[in-house]
């Protein structure tokens, strides 16, 4: 039991740690996301040995709270966010839910893959926007075309998703960002959108 407390103390973080954080929260400490669960690691391990035989209806925390949206949020909320998570809770988005669970930040950010964003279709688009139709389309190839083609990857090739960025959004798909930015992009190399940002992160500490 000591040294399941001494594994699980601050100062060995970086022993417990699943992966490589991600682009952005290199100088973070750790304490920031993952808080103390309550009680003790004995009573910890002890609700969930009451769970796993049936004593217990829930799982309990071991050694930290599970990383919640607002974790993510105390750092990341503003009000210009094109896609906030509460949104993706409209009845509307259903669909949306059960094919990518966008109501919480980790299903496209999970943390510790030492990536920017986790989540591996950049079509993602598809799930909330397969009937937009404009009526003046400042695009030379219009969206509903684009959609009909499937070139849902031509989405994040001229907005960006949280829309943070300040920039000008691009008319001609032939100049908007190709696929393979894009991805290089969520992989974690410097934002091909732009360098200035409406907001910041309130511990932005680089240049993502």
């Amino acid at each position: 039991m000591a040294s399941i407390v001494w594994l699980m103390s601050p100062s060995r973080s970086a022993w417990h740690s699943s992966g490589r954080v991600n682009t952005g929260h290199e100088e973070i400490d750790c304490n920031k996301c993952h808080r103390n669960a309550n009680g003790t690691i004995r009573q910890q391990i002890q609700a969930n040995v009451k769970h796993w035989i049936g004593l217990r209806s829930s799982v309990a925390d071991l050694g930290f709270k599970k990383v919640e949206n607002s974790d993510c949020l105390s750092c990341h909320d503003r009000p210009n966010d094109r896609h906030p998570v509460f949104r993706f809770l409209e009845p509307r988005f259903s669909e949306a839910r059960l094919a990518l669970n966008p109501q919480h930040c980790v299903s496209c950010h999970a943390e510790h893959r030492g990536i920017r964003v986790s989540i591996q279709d950049i079509g993602f688009c598809k799930h909330c926007h397969s009937d937009t139709v404009l009526k003046k389309d400042p695009v030379d190839i219009p969206h509903k075309d684009l959609i009909d083609s499937e070139r849902w990857y031509t989405c994040l090739g001229c907005h960006d998703f949280h829309g943070n960025h300040v920039m000008q959004t691009e008319t001609i798909v032939d100049k908007a960002l190709p696929e393979e930015t894009i991805d290089d992009y969520f992989g974690g190399r410097k934002s091909p959108y732009s360098s200035k940002k409406k907001y910041l992160a309130i511990q932005d500490t680089v240049d993502d």
